[in-house]
């Protein structure tokens, strides 16, 4: 099994893509040892000293490292990642459940709006954002307003609030005029 790794625009964080599917539909963030019980790949990685987060996309894993340097790191997540799935384990044990963002909340009103913000989102910004490790998700839109959930890697980047405010920003100002400001949740 060959286990590529990507750095991030977060450098506390890197990407590790084994090359298959990671979890399918959805995405977890795991942002303490104590959410770990929900993988048997997240109680191991979680188990690596210095490993404060994990979280888990279609085809990638970005692990989120509070001490440590990368090059004593990377070959311990690279074994924990290995040995997960040569053992065939599965992803998830049972009962554990891919992340629901909550509630959205919007004026009925704005539905249209709220449409066209959310194929944005989904068509424009989150495969970008997949690249860099992490993912984006609408929660809302009240008083021109878009507030986006905002994990993985992207979660306590140093260049999310450039990301928000130059890119989704103008990108969704572009097309929706209603648009006038992108906050995280």
């Amino acid at each position: 099994m060959f286990i590529q790794t990507e750095a991030t625009p977060n450098p506390a964080t890197l990407k590790f893509l084994p090359g298959r599917q990671v979890l399918e539909n959805a995405t977890l963030d795991l942002r303490e040892p104590g959410e770990a019980a929900q993988s048997p790949l997240a109680e191991r990685l979680f188990g690596i000293s210095g490993v404060s987060g994990v979280f888990f996309g279609s085809d990638f894993i970005t692990v989120t490292k509070n001490a440590g340097e990368w090059q004593q790191l990377k070959p311990m997540i690279l074994g924990a990642i290995m040995e997960h799935f040569m053992s065939g384990e599965p992803l998830l044990n049972s009962g554990a459940a891919e992340q629901n963002n909550g509630e959205e909340f919007y004026d009925a009103a704005d539905a249209e709006t709220v449409a066209t913000i959310k194929d944005l989102i989904e068509t424009r910004v989150r495969p970008a954002v997949a690249n860099d490790g992490g993912d984006i998700t609408f929660r809302g839109f009240k008083d021109g307003v878009v507030y986006l959930n905002m994990k993985g890697a992207c979660s306590g980047c140093p260049s999310s609030t450039a990301t928000l405010r130059h890119g989704i920003q103008n990108l969704l100002r572009h097309f929706i005029p209603d648009v006038t400001e992108v906050r995280p949740v």
